[in-house]
């Protein structure tokens, strides 16, 4: 921590996506705001609490000789920060894990419900493949299960800590009728996730089996899923995250059913909870109590959202036909408008490489209000 006079009134630089940024942190000094992919090392000389998402990449380059002694990224997943990096300066860092798990949650059901629908198919009785059972995956498995689907689980750490039987070898999600994944990035350990997702995966999967990718895009080899596009193996392809995000693979855009721009947690709810996460953290590191209020940000909620409890466990659609499905799907996506994502990112497919990257920032910048079912 900087000395008590320095860090009187700290100067703090935050993502100005970072949404109720300035009113959260202008609590605890001066708050500088810029684009997260524009943040340079020439921007923290004076700065000691630097606050970012997923599109800044922040190690040692970015940060040695400067001021930072805090970074926070208002985000859950954290493959962005090099914590070692961090830890070595003795810089403090700290990650909103789970934050938005539940508006990924909702982004998959939307999914599913909405290829069903659009398939004139069921979804009750499908065994899904959930590779990655963190914040995210077992919220999706929750969803799954209310939805009368079979999940079957694959998150090598947590069989290794746990020794349950409940989680189960990747090879073994191969059979799947839907397989997602929601794993963090990781390149080294005894788990590395770096393009997990690879050809001898996709020839052994079942044909016809539905793919999704909400995690990381760098966990799937995408050379290896245009194969699979190319030898039909597959019968429907989500993609909400890509390899070299923002100048994704605009052929690979238009060969998936639904392709979004990196938005599956965007929910008002899933931000807001970055926000106040990382601003609670930034108060621990100071001293300081709280003094931004974040239930006070959040405007009233639409009357009629739907589905308060939709896979908490307690509520059970399996019984629903394929018109109770189709029905259920136009609920859902009234919230979570999967469709609407989709053809604002496919309008990029024809763009060059650097324009379509624009476009797609464009799009998370700009992304209408979503609002979580309960």
């Amino acid at each position: 921590m900087a000395t008590d006079a320095a860090m009187t009134r700290p100067v703090i630089l935050a993502d100005e996506n970072i949404p109720f940024a300035r009113e959260a942190f202008g609590t605890l000094g001066e708050v500088r705001l810029k684009h997260g992919r524009q943040i340079a090392h020439a921007d923290l000389a004076d700065v000691d609490l630097l606050v970012v998402r997923s599109i800044t990449r922040v190690d040692a380059a970015l940060v040695a000789g400067t001021r930072v002694q805090f970074v926070g990224t208002a985000t859950s997943g954290s493959d962005h920060v090099g914590a070692a990096d961090l830890e070595r300066l003795g810089i403090a860092f700290h990650a909103a894990l789970g934050c938005n798990a539940n508006a990924v949650s909702e982004y998959m059901a939307a999914a599913w419900l909405t290829l069903a629908k659009l398939r004139g198919e069921t979804l009750a009785g499908r065994r899904v493949g959930v590779v990655g059972v963190g914040h995210v995956g077992s919220l999706v498995v929750k969803k799954a299960r209310a939805l009368g689907m079979e999940p079957v689980l694959n998150d090598p750490p947590k069989a290794r800590d746990t020794g349950s039987a409940s989680y189960r070898p990747l090879h073994e999600l191969l059979d799947c009728d839907i397989v997602t994944c929601h794993t963090p990035l990781t390149f080294d350990g005894p788990d590395p996730t770096y393009r997990l997702i690879g050809e001898t995966f996709f020839d052994r999967l079942t044909p016809g089996a539905w793919f999704c990718n909400a995690g990381r895009g760098e966990v799937v080899h995408e050379a290896a899923l245009h194969k699979a596009l190319d030898e039909k193996c597959l019968d429907a392809v989500v993609l909400d995250v890509w390899d070299r995000e923002p100048e994704i693979d605009g052929r690979l855009l238009a060969r998936v059913d639904i392709g979004t721009p990196h938005i599956a947690g965007y929910s008002l709810e899933g931000k807001l909870n970055g926000t106040a996460m990382i601003y609670r953290a930034a108060c621990g590191f100071l001293g300081v109590e709280p003094a931004w209020n974040p239930e006070a940000a959040v405007p009233q909620r639409p009357a009629g959202l739907p589905l308060h409890g939709f896979g908490d466990g307690d509520t059970s659609l399996a019984h629903l036909d394929r018109e109770g499905l189709a029905a259920l799907a136009e609920t859902v996506t009234a919230s979570c408008p999967i469709l609407r994502d989709d053809e604002a990112l496919r309008k990029t497919v024809g763009m060059s490489a650097a324009v379509r990257g624009k476009a797609f920032d464009l799009l998370r910048k700009t992304y209408p209000v979503r609002r979580e079912f309960s």
